[in-house]
């Protein structure tokens, strides 16, 4: 009984539904039809948001600044966990450049813990989607471990071992958490892409996981940056020093059945990423601040799939007052459509810049928060609120049209670090294998 009501129900609303909202779709279609500014009308709805997107961004304030650590250091990456619940707590993982991790509270900015001690060089913090608590990260000593931040322990709940000689330097999680995979330095001609079941991370504390596999023809250099897709687990992009973005179906069952695609940057891949409608698109940044933009919904037709490609971004932006010095990463702003940059001076001036395929705009400058090179940042699209991290060793927290609230004064942190950034010399040797 009960599920024929449900049935009757069911059917009684789609009729209320075709009732309430056809004439409505009817009015919209002969609208699309017949109006001849209706395109008109409809690209100044999708500026105006636009517009009003890139205002927000130029609006962000200060809201908090972290207390500064006894121990400065270079923030070096950035990452937040998704709240479980709603209006539940969520956290921020610093990977800094004396070797440890910090965890704060995401709202207040307080430290939370520390996990020190690692052998290694750090080279990410990445937080699980699913588990809020759980945090991790990726050492040159070879190992990607994983941490729950709700524990005050020292001790990670798993391990993730490569192989002997391996060096990470890059890594991500899939949006599923069932993979993890890491990309090395090149050792003695070899290079790899090393992947892991993350599956039942908290069900086997300390006990140390094995690769699944290794991809080793794809890259002649080393692997700097990997980035799974937001929303299809099966695929991830990597970079490398080669100057080759090479994207990955690892469904596949083998290495070169998984390439879909091998993009030339034409210079040393510094940062990546995923951006457009479904993530369709794929970006990457280099170590010489150049920009490149692909999208891979062309790959199959016979149209070009290069959309951008600026070889000098600092030459390309320019600001009245403050020049470009670098670029740090990309953002995709899901609301708007749109792909931003963020980069800076070595003041700590932060630039907002606008992609387009016409070329790079500059929105805004975020003035008086860091006073040296920003290394990483956060953005986070529930409350439109940025993280920056920095060589002054300061955590910022961003917000439109904020007033920060911290007493804690900015200062001159500017610390030494023995983190020296990456730059080689492109290898040409290896070209594109695809379109």
């Amino acid at each position: 009984l009960s599920l024929q009501q449900d049935v009757i129900a069911g059917f009684l609303y789609a009729i209320l539904i075709l009732l309430v909202f056809h004439p409505i779709v009817d009015l919209i279609d002969n609208f699309n039809l017949t109006y001849k500014y209706a395109p008109l009308i409809i690209i100044t709805f999708e500026m105006t948001a636009v517009e009003k997107v890139e205002e927000q961004l130029a609006g962000l304030r200060i809201a908090r600044r972290c207390v500064p650590s006894e121990e400065p250091a270079y923030l070096l990456d950035i990452d937040t966990s998704t709240a479980a619940q709603p209006g539940s707590s969520r956290f921020v993982a610093v990977s800094c450049s004396n070797k440890s991790i910090r965890v704060y509270d995401r709202e207040t900015l307080h430290f939370l813990r520390e996990y020190s001690g690692h052998p290694g060089i750090l080279s990410g913090v990445r937080f699980a989607h699913v588990c809020d608590s759980v945090v991790f990260s990726a050492c040159s000593e070879g190992t990607v471990k994983c941490w729950d931040v709700r524990s005050a322990t020292q001790k990670p709940v798993q391990v993730f071992s490569g192989y002997p000689s391996n060096v990470f330097i890059s890594f991500d999680v899939s949006c599923s958490d069932l993979i993890v995979c890491a990309g090395t330095e090149k050792v003695d001609k070899d290079t790899f892409l090393v992947f892991w079941d993350a599956r039942g991370i908290t069900d086997c504390a300390s006990t140390t996981k094995e690769p699944l596999g290794v991809y080793s023809e794809s890259h002649n250099d080393d692997i700097t940056k990997i980035c799974f897709h937001p929303i299809q687990p099966n695929l991830v992009v990597s970079g490398s020093t080669d100057g080759l973005v090479n994207v990955f179906d690892i469904n596949k069952d083998n290495e070169d059945d998984a390439l879909i695609s091998t993009c030339n940057s034409d210079s040393s891949v510094s940062s990546l990423g995923w951006s457009g409608e479904d993530y369709k698109q794929v970006y990457c940044m280099t170590h010489d601040e150049g920009f490149c933009w692909w999208d891979m919904a062309q790959l199959d037709t016979e149209e070009p799939i290069t959309l951008l490609h600026v070889l000098d971004v600092r030459e390309s932006v320019c600001s009245e007052n403050h020049g470009l010095h670098y670029l740090v990463g990309g953002l995709y702003h899901e609301k708007a459509g749109k792909l931003f940059l963020i980069g800076g001076t070595s003041t700590g001036n932060i630039h907002l810049i606008s992609c387009s395929t016409d070329g790079l705009s500059l929105v805004g400058t975020l003035c008086g928060g860091h006073s040296a090179t920003v290394r990483s940042f956060c953005w986070s699209p529930t409350d439109e609120s940025l993280l920056t991290g920095g060589e002054d060793a300061q955590l910022l927290l961003w917000k439109p049209g904020a007033v920060e609230r911290s007493l804690t004064k900015k200062a001159s942190l500017k610390v030494s670090s023995s983190v020296q950034k990456r730059v080689r010399v492109h290898n040409t040797s290896l070209k594109s294998r695809k379109k």
